[in-house]
């Protein structure tokens, strides 16, 4: 196996540069038809039995975060009362499609129904003018440098898999054969040959399709997201992990070690693309969009969970600021409620002959897909 990667690292760019989240689809109220939770759901099963399955890893050994609350802001795009039943619909679907799997979600126990905080609860932990409803949920995210680092890992230890960095893929012509791939690097252009291709790339997939013939037929963004993840000072709290809901708010991830994340999505959005090669967006912003989008997002997140309010005067010495590409169907923005970004589960693989093509949508898709591929390619390996 050959992996060709444009970076100077594998897992380098937004593999890194979310916030982890492993979602079961409470997130996705904006589908009434549950097809993005159900699809979550799956891929979120599957996520942690795929490491444990190739990586030697037991589920209970990733650390995840927090486990998330609902968080319902005042300007949402649904009512609190919407939400609510929204969450326990996939609740009960949950159970359903995690019958006979219950542990497969890192061990955590989902049975549990989310459970509606009280006014009291709620507004001592969050804004009582900027916020109207609070939920517990089982949801957690991963650290995904964390995964990364382990992932990268156990690709250089194999011996039948060999990385080549530096390498941008330009186009890939394919036979009833082979499979032909031409790259660009630093010695110039080469062209390999393989029995299978899969192209696995996040930003770039769709102009590699377009040289296969794969054109989509529907609208497509590309978005730059930054965040913000920093070691939370020893005098402050942990605070909970929070998702705001429902429309372009943010969310916090608290994890153990007290790693904590934040997003705001007005501050962090730097960039919006249709083109099929979206720009070279840096996955490190340098100043000073670094300290606006830094403390702008301290600032806004504070006014949402006033404990957070003691960042703004803190050092923040180790506080890293990066960004990723989201890549999704849709013409508009989710400031349109009626947006396509407000359902993910039109995604998958696609293949034509040799050549298959991966999109995760999220990153909790990815093991779950990953396997599907493969499904479609060792029957025809073994043919060989």
């Amino acid at each position: 196996m050959v992996l060709l990667d444009r970076n100077a690292a594998l897992l380098s760019r937004t593999a890194v540069a979310n916030e982890g989240k492993i979602h079961l689809g409470y997130m996705y109220a904006g589908d009434s038809s549950l097809l993005t939770a159900r699809t979550m759901m799956e891929g979120a099963l599957a996520f942690a039995p795929f490491f444990q399955r190739y990586l030697g890893i037991p589920a209970q050994a990733l650390e995840t975060s927090l486990p998330a609350v609902y968080v319902v802001h005042r300007d949402t795009q649904h009512s609190a009362a919407a939400v609510e039943g929204y969450l326990e619909r996939v609740h009960r679907l949950i159970t359903e499609v995690a019958s006979g799997r219950e542990l497969a979600y890192f061990g955590l126990d989902l049975t549990m129904p989310p459970r509606t905080w009280s006014n009291s609860e709620r507004q001592n932990v969050f804004s009582p003018e900027k916020t109207i409803a609070v939920f517990d949920t089982p949801e957690v995210a991963i650290n995904p440098v964390d995964l990364a680092r382990v992932l990268r890992a156990c690709i250089v230890a194999h011996p039948r898999i060999e990385v080549r960095l530096g390498r941008n893929v330009l186009r890939v012509d394919g036979s009833d054969t082979m499979v032909h791939v031409t790259s660009e690097g630093s010695d110039g252009c080469t062209i390999d040959c393989f029995d299978h291709v899969v192209n696995a790339l996040w930003d770039g997939r769709l102009a590699v399709d377009a040289t296969m013939g794969l054109k989509p037929n529907r609208p497509w963004l590309h978005r730059l997201k930054y965040g913000i993840s920093l070691t939370l000072p020893a005098y402050m709290e942990r605070p909970p992990s929070a998702t705001l809901v429902s429309g372009p708010f943010g969310e916090v991830v608290s994890y153990p070690d007290r790693l904590i994340y934040l997003t705001w999505y007005p501050e962090c959005l730097h960039g919006i693309s249709s083109e099929v090669t979206p720009p070279m967006w840096s996955t490190y912003p340098s100043e000073p969009l670094r300290s606006q989008v830094l403390r702008g997002t301290i600032t806004a997140m504070s006014e949402i969970v006033p404990g957070l309010a003691m960042l703004r005067d803190a050092s923040l010495s180790d506080a890293v600021v990066k960004g990723g590409v989201i890549v999704a169907w849709g013409e508009t923005d989710i400031y349109d409620p009626e947006s396509e970004l407000h359902r993910r589960y039109e995604i998958g693989v696609t293949s034509t002959g040799r050549y298959h093509s991966i999109d995760p949508g999220k990153l909790t898709m990815a093991p779950y897909f990953a396997e599907k591929c493969a499904e479609r390619i060792v029957p025809s390996v073994l043919a060989l």
